[in-house]
């Protein structure tokens, strides 16, 4: 059984405001009777539904777990010599805000968990990483974060209309209730109303809702106002009798069935359950394979290219081969470089990228895919578990060194190599080096970036988003020997959150929520 000891406790020094700005937003909270109940692509989609009522809306989520992460373009951290600290919140609250017509805040989502094999998950608050914890300490120290937690619900209160905020996870895990920060605890101390949200699809509703019901204290269940049918399909003719009976067994009434969305599956993932579901393909075209890492970050960076009609994009599962006759492989992000580089080798995957190569074919790498291309990675500090080097598929010349500083940045600027806008953003905590950034793959408004192997056939970036632009994506998948198809990317996920607001509205009484609101 491993070990993991205790981390000393950090000093929380966010800055809080003294007195707390007064509170200008109604707001409800939706929590779920589970995880992956949709509450994320609710509250997206009430977002967009209040916004276009005309209300400033804002999205919060007090504690999120997730490896998809996005730059907020704020930070409670001073400028560094490199410029603006940006800090980091959920994909889920990035989308929530861009669905909101509002930028991304870090007081959004001021607590982050980022899952890391062997060491527990990296803590980010407010943006800012506050080091590894494994799970049985980290509830020590949820209570620390609280004022800071309730500081940035202040601050994204004072300037909106109207604040949805979403609980995390299942709200009636009571064994965790002492050290709750994101659910029933939040609601009392920001006096939410909540509405509850549960799952049809897979079946077991009325047990999720009468024992939710159960769980919770008489004080928690008289803040819950009613509940929600997520995910529906079919007859409800059929399914009504069961919501009588939850109605008839927690006095909660029923708000709404939403029907299920199709098009959810155009707009960015939320987090690692949704690798259960396929690459979006039409089985034609170029060709990419992209190895499923267990601590895959980042990886709506392949949404662009699965929406192209003429790409073939497919992960490669765990205990499969990399198929022969694929054009590209392409290697996304990692939470954690050198196990991912192990599992490249238990899975054999190195040596198919290997042989790939030596066939003519070629390899791209984002970010942890980036630093995998490269002789070596090492982790010296145990940043990412423990300490030492790891070989890496040695396809570019260069080495990465992780250390303890993380680089955020938004960018948005040409690329003089292929003449293309590129916009994204840089979130990593390694440094390359070596020989091969002489050949960089972007130049940047002058700034070279990246790195591409003599042949041409290897290319590496740290630039996470560079396939949403969608000149860039169209000179690279010209470049890969496919075509591009003229997509406007950003427009279909801008399509995407009008369409699922007006699903919403279709399935939902909006008024009556917003009078639960207060």
């Amino acid at each position: 059984m491993t070990h993991h000891p205790r981390p000393a406790l950090p000093q929380i020094d966010v800055p809080l405001l003294d007195p707390p700005p007064p509170r200008r937003a109604r707001a409800l909270m939706i929590q779920g009777t589970s995880s992956d109940v949709g509450k994320s692509l609710l509250v997206a989609g009430l977002c967009r539904a209040y916004a276009r009522r005309g209300l400033k809306v804002a999205p919060f989520k007090a504690q999120n777990m997730s490896n998809n992460a996005a730059v907020a373009a704020d930070s409670d951290l001073p400028p560094g010599p490199d410029g603006p600290n940006f800090g980091e919140i959920g994909r889920a609250q990035a989308l929530q805000a861009r669905a909101a017509g509002v930028a991304p805040s870090i007081h959004m989502n001021p607590v982050l968990l980022k899952p890391q094999a062997l060491v527990g998950s990296q803590v980010v608050l407010r943006g800012r990483a506050l080091g590894n914890w494994p799970a049985k300490h980290y509830h020590e120290l949820k209570p620390l974060m609280m004022p800071a937690i309730m500081d940035s619900f202040a601050r994204v209160a004072a300037e909106a209309d109207l604040v949805i905020v979403e609980g995390a996870g299942a709200a009636t895990e009571v064994h965790l209730r002492r050290s709750d920060i994101a659910n029933m605890l939040l609601a009392v101390e920001a006096d939410l109303p909540v509405v509850v949200l549960t799952d049809n699809d897979r079946g077991g509703a009325l047990a999720a809702v009468v024992g939710s019901w159960m769980l919770h204290t008489e004080e928690e269940r008289a803040r819950i106002r009613g509940y929600i049918v997520n995910k529906f399909r079919g007859d409800f003719a059929l399914y009504a009798p069961g919501c009588e009976v939850m109605t008839a067994q927690t006095g909660w009434p029923l708000l709404g069935v939403v029907r299920w969305f199709d098009a959810a599956t155009l707009l960015p993932a939320e987090d690692a359950l949704a690798l259960a579901r396929p690459l979006r393909s039409d089985g034609g075209g170029l060709r990419i394979a992209v190895p499923q890492l267990s601590r895959v970050a980042n990886f709506d960076d392949l949404d662009p290219l699965s929406s192209e009609p003429g790409v073939d994009l497919r992960w490669v599962r765990s205990g499969e081969p990399i198929p022969e006759g694929i054009d590209v492989v392409l290697l996304p992000g990692s939470k954690t470089t050198r196990q991912a580089l192990q599992e490249l080798v238990a899975n054999g995957w190195d040596i198919d990228i290997r042989a790939h190569h030596r066939r003519g074919g070629r390899v791209v790498g984002i970010c942890a895919g980036f630093q995998m291309l490269g002789r070596s990675v090492a982790d010296p500090d145990g940043i990412e578990g423990p300490p030492g080097e790891t070989p890496g598929l040695g396809l570019l010349d260069v080495e990465t060194v992780i250390g303890r500083s993380k680089r955020l940045l938004t960018l948005g600027a040409t690329d003089r190599i292929s003449g293309a806008r590129v916009t994204g953003y840089e979130m990593h905590m390694g440094v390359t080096h070596g020989p091969g950034l002489a050949r960089p793959w972007l130049d940047l408004d002058g700034r070279a970036e990246g790195a591409v192997s003599a042949d041409g056939r290897v290319m590496g970036s740290y630039v996470h988003g560079l396939f949403g632009a969608d000149g860039f994506r169209a000179h690279w998948l010209e470049a890969m020997g496919g075509r591009a198809s003229g997509l406007d990317h950003a427009g279909q996920v801008e399509t995407a959150l009008d369409a699922l607001a007006t699903h919403v509205e279709a399935t939902l009484d909006l008024d009556a929520l917003l009078a639960l609101a207060r």
